[in-house]
């Protein structure tokens, strides 16, 4: 039989990245919880932490945590039958992995009102949409939003739509590296804004229009700082349809190439026993994707 106080010490270590700061978020000292994490490996027989900076949490680990996740969410379904289980009365709390596009422009008015409603507090650990699953194959999180359809197992997938990018740049900065008109051959060697290493939606880009290879580029891990540095004309980059309408309309910013969006699909991803809440919120989710995102495949 699992204790739960040492498995809840396990996963405010991952959750709050260190020791010190799961300590106040239990109302625990430090040595306490160091505590709960050495008698639980002593009962699983092996380590569950990786003592680095942050922690990070071993094979076994990972599986613990993917259990605490659930029964976390399982528990909230038998409290709303049985309140008096719920002593503290505290509100829910859902770790979500989610891409910083999604978060700077559809996310909060999708889920808004749906936390106000559920009485949910949500804790979003921001990672690019090509390697959110990590976060969930890690145990990390409940759910996530990511552009990989395939499930890690114990967990479904559903389709909410793509995301729009088209390539951009400032009026300046076209004028300056394209006095003659943009070529696809000429982007290579343009400096563009990339978000991060984990970032490769402009070698996709690239590559649908033929050409290959590395590129100059600079980093920018900041959706609202990626967009400012494009329209001063830093860079070239993929921004969210969505996220620049009004600089597009004004003409502080414009395409390089007519017409020539990617679509980045994003699904969210669940675990299958993670009860009523979640489910709720996945449906929310399809309800309201198709507000912002568009069909995967639509020109």
């Amino acid at each position: 039989m699992f204790d739960y106080k040492l498995l809840s010490a396990l996963a405010a270590v991952v959750e709050q990245a260190g020791f010190e700061r799961a300590a106040q978020v239990l109302g625990l000292s430090q040595s306490a919880i160091s505590q709960r994490i050495k008698l639980l490996e002593a009962r699983v027989g092996q380590p569950v932490l990786v003592r680095g900076t942050p922690p990070s949490p071993t094979e076994i680990g990972r599986r613990l945590l993917n259990h605490v996740q659930q029964v976390r969410l399982l528990e909230r379904d038998l409290q709303s039958l049985v309140p008096a289980l719920d002593e503290e009365g505290l509100p829910e709390r859902l770790r979500i992995a989610l891409n910083a596009d999604s978060l700077a422009t559809w996310w909060a008015e999708a889920v808004g009102d749906f936390c106000a409603e559920q009485h949910l507090l949500l804790d979003l650990v921001v990672e690019d949409q090509t390697v959110g699953l990590k976060r969930m194959r890690a145990g990390e999180v409940a759910a996530c939003v990511c552009a990989s359809e395939r499930p890690v197992a114990g967990a479904r997938s559903v389709l909410l739509g793509a995301m729009r990018y088209r390539a951009l740049a400032s009026p300046a900065f076209i004028e300056r590296h394209f006095p003659d008109g943009v070529r696809a051959e000429q982007l290579p060697r343009t400096p563009a804004l990339v978000f991060g290493p984990d970032d490769f939606l402009q070698h996709r880009y690239l590559a649908s229009l033929g050409v290959d290879g590395g590129f100059e580029h600079h980093l920018c891990p900041s959706s609202e700082g990626f967009i400012r540095l494009t329209e001063a004309g830093l860079g070239w980059g993929l921004v969210p349809e969505l996220q620049v309408r009004e600089q597009l309309e004004r003409g502080t910013l414009r395409e390089l190439l007519a017409d020539k969006p990617i679509d980045v699909p994003l699904y969210w991803h669940h675990w299958r026993n993670g009860g009523q809440l979640l489910g709720l919120l996945t449906d929310q989710l399809v309800r309201s994707s198709p507000k912002w995102l568009v069909p995967l495949g639509q020109r």
